[in-house]
């Protein structure tokens, strides 16, 4: 029986072997299944994640006569010990455990319970910060930690089977100041709003990472674990950060593209120059089209004729009717929102007017509020707090401007641009505004600058011959 085998650690277990016996903890199970094989015939079958002493973790896949042999006895927590299964590569389509095998078990499994081991932890995080998730190869499973940031309501949805669901979408932070939403499922989802308020600290695990038009987002699987404010060093770390400034920084959002309304458009941008966006502008249409630049903010318009130009308003926060995007309209002094026809959340929301330069040339182009968070490197909250001191002291107008120009000439940037032709006044003018600015990836840009040079010599050369 398995007792009489030596145990054999869960990282050394291969293809290879034939004979072994594991001592571990259930980290997670799924739920019992049925399914058609290949002669017609219905199966059944059930997972449990392992993990051990030594944090080697293993997915293993129970079927038919072991599946209904043990699916009362693997329970979630326990200690157990298992030999007489299979090895084989691991599936990831359906595996997301950090092993590159999986274990499958028959009617030949064997299946004993063990005493608790303290040293088999309950759970094994390998947390990847978001700024690293911003650079996987997708898709991937990630354990995060970080804050809620915020949350949107509960939300029914029928899947392709035509199964209502109910999602949630919560965005993480963490102290890489970066922020991505990841969707919660089914009770998870349904929990009352007051747990997810307040900007809480929270721990996922078995987070599915995927790519839709360069919007990165996460799912929160199944069989993942979500634990709010829990007690470990690297919850207190992100909250020690969130404490002391990060809550006023300025984020960089893998999921903004989503919650532009421009999704993707950065994949069809064409790049160019500030002079190409000139030339350009001569022929644009009434359909936006999407161009990219580098190149550095030197001026923000404070003041026009003398008057001071507010860099922020307060936008309505509430769901459009039948929709699950905020409105975003203006609202009046009093926090009513025309569009809705109620006062409601508000939140303050960027909209500057910036003079960008190149190697060649300037523009002035308005920013919108992600764009302008990251050209001012500062949050909508902060701003609007500076603008509050500043607007009956000049001391603090003083200050306010001084630390907006020390943005000035400060690095370059990637700049989204969508342009097109509109109508003011029954007047056509061009329509141009930056949806999205990113500090420049120099390796990236400097193989499109070799790039430009090749092909500036391949021509030269061509005009010699």
């Amino acid at each position: 029986m398995a007792a009489e085998q030596a145990i054999l650690p869960i990282a050394e277990l291969s293809a290879y072997q034939t004979k072994w016996s594991i001592k571990a903890r259930v980290t997670n199970k799924s739920q019992m299944r049925t399914f058609s094989n290949r002669n017609g015939g219905q199966g059944k079958v059930f997972s449990v994640d392992l993990l051990d002493a030594m944090g080697g973790e293993i997915r293993a896949s129970l079927f038919n006569e072991a599946a209904e042999k043990f699916e009362a006895v693997l329970e979630k927590g326990k200690c157990f010990t298992l030999s007489r299964g299979t090895v084989k590569v691991a599936n990831r389509q359906y595996n997301n455990c950090n092993h590159r095998y999986e274990l499958t078990f028959d009617k030949n499994a064997v299946v004993e319970a063990a005493k608790d081991d303290a040293t088999i932890e309950t759970v094994k995080y390998k947390f990847v910060s978001l700024r690293a998730v911003a650079a996987k190869t997708l898709p991937t499973t990630v354990d995060l930690c970080g804050i809620i940031s915020s949350f949107k309501p509960t939300q029914s949805v029928t899947s392709k089977e035509g199964v209502e669901l109910v999602k949630r979408e919560i965005m993480v932070t963490d102290d890489t100041a970066t922020s991505m939403s990841v969707t919660l499922w089914g009770d998870r989802a349904k929990q009352s709003d007051s747990i997810f308020e307040g900007q809480p600290t929270v721990v996922l695990k078995s987070v599915a990472v995927k790519e839709f038009r360069e919007s990165r987002s996460g799912s929160l699987s199944s069989t993942g674990e979500m634990i709010l404010k829990p007690s470990m060093p690297e919850v207190q770390r992100v909250q020690q950060w969130w404490s002391q400034g990060g809550s006023s920084q300025a984020l960089t959002n893998l999921s903004e593209w989503a919650s532009t309304g421009d999704a993707g458009r950065s994949r069809n941008s064409t790049p160019t120059s500030l002079t190409g966006l000139r030339l350009a502008s001569e022929r644009l249409g009434s359909q936006p089209e999407f161009f990219n630049v580098v190149a550095r903010v030197a001026q923000v318009q404070l003041r026009k004729q003398g008057e001071v130009q507010p860099l922020h308003y307060m936008a309505c926060q509430e769901l459009k009717e039948g929709s699950t995007l905020t409105c975003n309209k203006r609202v009046d002094e009093q926090g009513f929102c025309a569009s809705c026809n109620r006062a409601g959340k508000v939140e303050p929301r960027l909209n500057i007017r910036c003079r960008f330069v190149d190697f060649e040339d300037a523009a002035w182009l308005t920013s919108f509020h992600e764009a302008a968070t990251k050209v001012l490197d500062m949050s909508a909250d902060a701003v609007r707090s500076l603008e509050q001191k500043a607007r009956n002291d000049e001391t603090e107008r003083e200050a306010l401007e001084s630390t907006i120009r020390n943005r000035f000439f400060e690095k370059p940037m990637s700049l989204t641009i969508r342009a097109k032709l509109s109508t003011y006044n029954g007047e056509p003018r061009t329509d141009m505004g930056v949806v999205d600015a990113r500090p420049v990836s120099y390796k990236d840009h400097g193989r499109t600058l070799l790039k430009e040079v090749n092909e500036m010599l391949s021509q030269g050369a061509l005009a010699g011959a």
